[in-house]
């Protein structure tokens, strides 16, 4: 600062702290310095130096969803942004507000072909490509406005991560200190009261109503608290776990696929799904055979007709739209009186299948619900564990405690569950994060445990070893005869890795033994690792061979 100048580096880290951001996430460089210098200067904002940029973009991500928040994610240009990009790809798949900013070369030389140093031909391009929005910082002056545009988007449903690339001289440029710093208003779809009346009708006739949740309700969970007190039952996608507690008699969580299940829409009169894309994985590539009164409401216009076809397509924000829907039909329906045992009923028989496939490790599930408690967050990488139970049966009781690698790229859970440990302090959730990952994914990402350990975070991470990538195994077992190629993996020694990072570590050969472990974890306030040897203790009894599907694929889908 010089006189009443401040840098736009300065600017940009006050409008941060403005916005609400408590911490951000990225790796230090020579195109982002102004901007790490002010928010240090500062010291409003907590800076997480992550080992990579793929890392710091991931924490930023969870951060942002178990805190309900905007993930701030600061990398350098070029490779450095290139290396964010499958961070930002999953976290587009997830609609996460999520801001990143990454630096750029000098303006002089920018988009001129002279292969400067840390350029990236056409960046803003491939920015775009992997975010909900992207935009070019082109002058001192309008850096601010830039910022605050850019913020507006990525908060505005639906959500998604929005790039910000600024120039390094234009981030060390003098500039008066804008008056003007409080973010945008968050832009929200509001739909017609007629066609909430229209709804409201359909949905009067129903006497065995069911709502299928996505991550687009995770913010509408009082309303859809009224619309359950009403009879309505609720299935959820992974990514709406936990808007209705998962132990409410009817929930029946995230089994969406399940025979049971499935057996319980063709007795349902109408089913409201809302804001959720109906997944190609959590519908059985969309030939899950769901109830014909089917109707939508999504802050995605683009989403009408999409996968399956709508009675009704209404284009809102979640909450305002069910708010309004809950009013129309307050002490107007009359629901089936054997609607909510059937719904206990077919949560228990999907639920038995589930843990009568897991072997020995329905023990595990048992004893980790029991050390979690009801307040925690709850963060899963891609992995054989995860596909078979963590995305299902150890229970979540908020809307914002589940994290997973939605887009289904692998070794993305221990930068993730960083993140969200750092957002539970930033943001004082007083919830502890338990980390799911499997062997062949956590070593992707392995030096972000040097980063968990320097911030100390309050996590545990259940690190499930079988040596190998399992699930490619199983597949190649039911699909290539048998022939396995490429999963068979060098694994080092779990207790010298953590010992080398100052980390405590605990080996489990034995699920006996796995309650006591748990037990300990609970209270340690810094990261520990629980390796948990499943070649000691065996596999699960059902093996998992990839997404299920029906035996016979009708039509394609209806797509855009």
């Amino acid at each position: 600062m010089t006189n009443h100048k401040v840098t736009v580096g300065h600017a940009i880290a006050a409008l941060l702290e403005r916005c609400g951001v408590r911490v951000a996430f990225g790796v230090i460089s020579i195109h982002n310095m102004p901007i790490l210098d002010a928010i240090h200067a500062r010291g409003r904002v907590r800076f997480v130096p992550a080992r990579g940029e793929a890392g710091a973009t991931n924490m930023a991500d969870s951060c942002a969803r178990s805190s309900g928040t905007l993930g701030v994610a600061i990398t350098s240009t070029g490779t450095a942004a290139g290396n964010a990009a499958g961070a930002m790809v999953e976290a587009l798949t997830a609609g996460t507000p999520l801001l990143h900013i990454t630096g750029q070369i000098e303006t002089p030389y920018l988009d001129r072909d002279l292969a400067y140093i840390h350029e990236a031909p056409d960046q803003l391009a491939m920015l775009r490509a992997v975010s909900k929005e992207a935009f070019r910082v082109r002058s001192a002056e309008t850096a601010v406005a830039t910022f605050r545009q850019a913020i507006q988007a990525a908060l505005s449903a639906p959500s998604g991560p929005v790039s910000v690339e600024v120039p390094i001289d234009i981030q060390g440029a003098l500039i008066e200190l804008p008056d003007e710093l409080d973010p945008l208003p968050v832009i929200a779809g509001v739909a017609e009261p007629r066609s909430i009346e229209r709804l409201a009708a359909a949905l009067r006739q129903a006497r065995r109503p069911l709502l299928w949740l996505g991550g687009g309700a995770r913010a509408a969970a009082p309303q859809v608290a009224r619309l359950v007190a009403m009879g309505f039952g609720v299935v959820t996608s992974t990514q709406g776990r936990g808007i209705v507690p998962e132990d409410h008699p009817r929930s029946l969580g995230a089994y969406t696929q399940h025979k049971a299940v499935e057996e319980l829409y063709a007795s349902c009169d109408a089913m409201l799904a809302v804001g959720t894309r109906l997944r190609s994985n959590e519908t059985l590539k969309y030939q899950l055979r769901l109830p014909d009164n089917l109707y939508r409401i999504d802050a995605d216009p683009s989403a009408d007709g999409r996968c399956y076809p709508s009675r009704q397509f209404i284009c809102a924000d979640a909450a305002t739209a069910l708010q309004a829907l809950a009013d129309q039909l307050e002490s107007g329906m009359r629901i089936d009186p054997r609607f909510d045992a059937d719904l206990a009923a077919t949560r228990q028989r999907a639920a038995e299948q589930l843990r009568n496939g897991l072997g020995p490790y329905a023990a595990l599930v048992d004893a980790l619900q029991g050390a979690a408690g009801r307040n925690f967050n709850w963060v899963r990488d891609v992995t054989i564990s995860n596909s078979t139970w963590g995305n299902r049966e150890l229970r979540l009781f908020s809307p914002d405690a589940g994290v997973h690698a939605l887009g289904g790229g692998i070794g993305q859970g221990l930068a993730m569950a960083i993140g969200a440990s750092i957002g539970a302090a930033a943001y004082d959730t007083g919830r502890k994060t338990w980390c799911l990952a499997g062997d062949g994914g956590f070593i992707l990402n392995i030096g972000e445990l040097a980063t968990a350990v320097q911030e100390r975070a309050n996590l545990a991470i259940l690190l499930m070893n079988d040596k190998g990538y399992g699930v490619i195994k199983n597949i190649q077992d039911a699909v290539y005869g048998g022939r396995r190629c490429y999963v068979d993996l060098h694994t080092p020694d779990y207790a010298q890795v953590a010992r080398s990072f100052g980390l405590r570590h605990h080996r489990v050969d034995r699920l006996d033994d796995i309650a006591a472990v748990l037990e300990s974890c609970r209270d340690c306030a810094e990261p520990v690792l629980i390796e948990v040897d499943m070649l000691a203790i065996g596999p699960f009894r059902d093996a998992f061979a990839g997404p299920p599907v029906k035996a016979a694929q009708a039509a394609p889908v209806a797509a855009h």
